[in-house]
């Protein structure tokens, strides 16, 4: 089976989608599975660490946003040009981008037999003949219904996440929450484009008396690297920067800082309490349908959260273990791996 995903990274639009799809494509590889990426060549794209993981690249030349058709369709051209060149028989076209639709996918669709998309904004009209949507929403059920047709299948919910094998790895360690925080992670994923890190940094230090061991992870895409870097310092943190093991990072800590977005599931998985700050508007309901659920703590939009707002929470778990302990339960039996379904799916359906 030959498969194509297409997929980009920015300082903007972050690493998540990048993360899941990777996550897609060595599952993929697992079922004898020839896997490449079609990414744009833009400031913080990923095209470099995707090779390191051992999958080809084919770079579309930088362009400005693709908002307009005709940005949409010059896309679908550039990409149907890597289709044709490479001469392979491509069974599966994976998408994973918010500025792609119908439009894109009726021009491409001639050229792979099979096409898929990756979703979790539900804004706009598709042509694919299977769609993964692995977030939370109280409305799953009807949030496609006129998006995709009929016959398209609808894998819907966090019983379908792309969770890495190393976060199941993990978890098969748990020994349950003890409702005490002791240790405390800190990561807003691959770039933090609004500089949560530091606010939480800044928090955190105001507590000095509660002697918390604090570990703060950036990605490389992050450009306030080494301001971040020097707080740690200063303030006796651990900085971490771009590693290979967060699920172990995860499975120590007690709590968790961190947006909303894909991290919010890893979160979950491993039954880590969360204090999430929303930095993107397609995080906003996920977040607060998770907040529903008491698997996580919602603080709000990232400008409207304050140093004080962030030690108010924190200190309010402290003085609540049994609340700590259960947001750890409840976010535990709301996940499950999707991996190995997601693709079973795929191959189920040539």
């Amino acid at each position: 089976m030959d498969v194509c995903i297409r997929v980009d990274s920015s300082v903007l639009i972050g690493s998540g989608h990048v993360m899941r799809c990777l996550t897609l494509a060595n599952e993929l590889t697992k079922n004898k599975t020839r896997v490449f990426f079609i990414c744009r060549d833009i400031p913080g794209n990923l095209c470099t660490y995707i090779e390191q993981k051992g999958f080809e690249v084919y770079r579309l030349p930088f362009s400005h946003d693709i908002d307009s058709l005709e940005e949409k369709n010059l896309d679908a051209n550039e990409t149907i040009k890597v289709l044709t060149q490479i001469k392979r028989n491509v069974d599966w076209l994976i998408v994973d981008h918010y500025k792609l639709d119908i439009h894109w996918e009726i021009k491409i669709r001639a050229f792979v037999k099979k096409i898929m998309v990756i979703d979790d904004l539900a804004d706009r009209v598709h042509d694919c003949d299977l769609l993964l949507d692995q977030n939370l929403y109280r409305d799953a059920k009807s949030r496609y219904s006129r998006l995709v047709s009929d016959s398209c299948i609808r894998l819907l919910g966090p019983q379908y996440l792309l969770i890495r094998e190393e976060f199941e790895i993990e978890r098969r360690k748990l020994l349950g929450h003890s409702g005490h925080i002791k240790r405390i992670l800190v990561f807003f994923g691959g770039s933090d484009p609004f500089n949560q890190t530091v606010k939480s940094l800044h928090a955190i230090n105001q507590m000095k008396k509660e002697s918390f061991i604090v570990d703060v992870i950036v990605g490389k895409l992050n450009q306030n690297q080494n301001e971040i870097k020097e707080l740690c310092r200063h303030y006796g943190f651990h900085y971490y920067c771009q590693v290979e093991n967060i699920a172990n990072f995860m499975l120590k800590a007690d709590l968790s800082l961190g947006a909303g977005g894909t991290a919010i599931w890893e979160r979950c998985f491993l039954g880590l309490p969360s204090l999430t700050i929303i930095i993107a508007e397609n995080q906003r309901e996920v977040t607060k349908s998770v907040s529903h659920k008491q698997a996580l703590m919602n603080l709000g939009w990232y400008s409207e959260v304050e140093e004080k707002d962030i030690v108010e929470a924190i200190t309010f778990l402290q003085k609540n273990p049994l609340i700590l302990k259960n947001m750890s339960e409840k976010a535990l039996n709301l996940v499950s791996s999707g991996r190995t379904k997601v693709t079973n799916y795929m191959i189920g359906m040539l």
